[in-house]
């Protein structure tokens, strides 16, 4: 018979909760590692669920070529230094 899980935590992303619990082993390292692999399999589906979509129009990752050009077409002004003795 098992020992009793000795392991547990609750991840809260976003709006959702999940409670996590080591299922199997009997010390304290193997029911890290356990809770650990449960864990990162939360994490994977979430993030596979809530995921952005990745049709985002590249106009809105890229300044356009226009943009570019006025930025580099405007000249550069030369300060003047007064000297004051």
């Amino acid at each position: 018979m098992g020992a009793q899980p000795r392991v547990k935590a609750s991840l809260r992303l976003g709006s959702e909760t999940y409670s996590v619990t080591a299922v199997n082993g009997e010390s304290l390292s193997e029911q890290l590692v356990s809770m650990k692999e449960e864990s990162m399999t939360i994490l994977k589906e979430f993030i596979t669920k809530h995921n952005v979509p990745t049709d985002v129009p590249d106009d809105l990752v890229e300044p356009s070529s226009e943009e570019e050009e006025e930025v580099s077409e405007k000249p550069q002004s030369k300060s003047k230094k007064t000297k004051i003795n």
